[in-house]
């Protein structure tokens, strides 16, 4: 099977609202105004009403009440906004996924807390919102087997009390590719930047490509802690498994203690709720 004509057939119907990729367009040529993009976003009512909330929650920890898009997109940024346009947006992508292979809302709220976590162990302030962003998409590739191979996914689904290595190796058995890798390719061509696609590429394998190393192992062990938090299916979850060694290397790659990891999981439940009923 080759991925690439997987994710061109099912692109038109996994995706993002037009006012998206108008403003993704926008802010990549360099010319973006905020008028422009106040513009392109009052257009989608209920994108405007997403970002808004979501601005406004105490996840962002602005000071003072944001009650404008002009205001929202003068403190937040042009890059953060594209991000948060994009996480206001895509759980109501998805849709007509059978629920005999995933509820949905556990789904988001594991892809959410993997996002949140994602956004804590990033020791780079400039890059807090492009690691949320990874960590939000970092499981779509499964929606698209999900939608497409109901039969295979429950086969690969089965592995997954056996630990994530197991169900990856699934996968590739079936596929000849990964979720993950899947799941970048959707994202290339949605025309994210390759700074989140390709973190989201390599999360299952994070040494594998140097550039990204640090990008794809911090992706890595934050999908690890969340696994605990919050699973991504309701299929039986061996917790002796849930962390393969692979994610224990991140850890020690990023010099992540017991202690610390535990403090960001105190963290990551307090936000994950808010940011949840925010955008979903």
């Amino acid at each position: 099977m080759d991925l690439c004509t997987i994710v061109t057939n099912v692109r038109s119907i996994f995706s993002l609202p037009d006012a998206v990729f108008r403003i993704n367009d926008l802010i990549d040529s360099g010319e973006a105004t905020n008028t422009e993009l106040e513009r392109i976003i009052l257009s989608d009512p209920a994108l405007t009403a997403k970002l808004l909330k979501f601005a406004n929650s105490t996840y962002f920890g602005f000071s003072g009440k944001i009650e404008t898009v002009m205001k929202a997109i003068s403190i937040i940024g042009h890059k953060e906004l594209r991000n948060l346009v994009i996480a206001s947006s895509v759980t109501t992508t998805f849709k007509g996924i059978s629920p005999d292979l995933v509820n949905m809302d556990m789904f988001w709220n594991h892809s959410i807390t993997s996002g949140v976590t994602a956004r804590l162990l990033t020791s780079s302030v400039d890059s807090r919102e492009r690691f949320f962003i990874a960590g939000l998409l970092h499981d779509v590739g499964r929606l698209i087997l999900f939608s497409q191979f109901p039969k295979e996914s429950a086969k690969i689904l089965h592995c997954l009390n056996q630990g994530e290595d197991a169900a990856i190796q699934e996968e590739r058995k079936i596929f000849g590719f990964t979720n993950a890798q899947l799941g970048a390719e959707l994202l290339k061509q949605w025309k994210l930047p390759p700074n989140i696609w390709k973190m989201v590429e390599y999360q299952s394998d994070p040494m594998k490509n140097e550039e990204y190393q640090s990008d794809a192992s911090t992706l890595c062990a934050a999908i690890s802690i969340a696994n605990y938090i919050q699973p991504c299916t309701n299929q039986p979850m061996n917790l002796e498994t849930a962390i393969s060694d692979r994610a224990l290397k991140t850890w020690s790659y990023l010099g992540l203690t017991a202690e610390i990891v535990e403090s960001v999981i105190t963290v990551a439940k307090l936000q994950v709720t808010e940011v949840f009923n925010a955008i979903h």
